[in-house]
C-alpha cells in the first residue's frame, strides 16, 4: 500500500525591507524629471506556481520615509498639499490577479491605496531570480512597473506656470525593487 502526499505548490515569503525600495519618477516643470523614493516597504508574497490564481501580493509603504533627496521638497511631500503623511501615514497594494506574460513575467493587477483612495492598478512584474543567502535562506528578486496619475488619488497640488503648463506632472512613473525571503 502507498500513500501519495499533496505536493505543496505555493510558498510564502515576506518583504525583505532593508532591502527593497519604492522609487517614482515625476516631471517637474514641464522638462525637468524629480526622483524620489520610500524606504520602508513591507508585506507579503504568496507565490504559486501551478495555480496563479493563488498568487497574491499585500504591500504597505510608509509615507514618512519619502527621500527625494531634498528635505525642503520632502517636506512639502509630507505635508497636506501632497500625501498628508499624518492623517494617511501608508500606502497600500493588494493584488486581485496575476497573469503570466511569459517564464520570468506577469501583470500583477490589484487594489492601491493612496490617500484613502482605492484604485486598480497594473503592475509589470519582472522576476529577477532566487538565491540561498550565507544564512541559509532562500531569496527572491522582482521588480514592478507601472505609471499612475497622481489626481486620481486626491494628489491635486500644483501650480500654473507663466509660460504654459503646471509645476508637476500628473503622470507619476513607479518602479518597485522587491526583495523576499522565503517563510516556509
Amino acid at each position: 500500500m502507498t500513500t501519495s502526499v499533496p505536493t505543496r505548490t505555493s510558498t510564502q515569503w515576506a518583504i525583505d525591507a532593508a532591502h527593497s525600495l519604492a522609487e517614482f519618477s515625476v516631471k517637474h516643470m514641464m522638462v525637468a524629471t524629480v526622483k524620489g523614493s520610500f524606504g520602508a516597504v513591507n508585506g507579503t508574497i504568496t507565490l504559486d506556481e501551478s495555480n496563479h490564481e493563488a498568487t497574491a501580493v499585500d504591500a504597505t509603504i510608509d509615507v514618512a520615509t519619502i527621500n527625494t533627496g531634498v528635505e525642503q521638497r520632502d517636506a512639502h511631500l509630507r505635508s497636506a498639499d501632497f500625501f498628508d503623511a499624518e492623517q494617511y501615514p501608508q500606502i497600500s497594494f493588494r493584488s486581485t490577479r496575476v497573469e503570466p506574460k511569459g517564464e520570468d513575467r506577469a501583470r500583477v493587477y490589484g487594489d492601491l491605496t493612496i490617500h484613502s483612495v482605492t484604485q486598480q492598478v497594473a503592475l509589470d512584474v519582472d522576476y529577477e531570480g532566487q538565491i540561498k543567502d550565507a544564512y541559509g535562506q532562500q531569496r527572491a528578486a522582482f521588480t514592478a512597473t507601472a505609471e499612475i496619475s497622481r489626481g486620481t488619488y486626491g494628489l491635486t497640488w500644483n501650480a500654473a506656470l507663466e509660460a504654459g503648463g503646471v509645476a508637476v506632472s500628473d503622470k507619476v512613473k513607479v518602479t518597485l525593487h522587491i526583495a523576499a525571503v522565503r517563510q516556509d
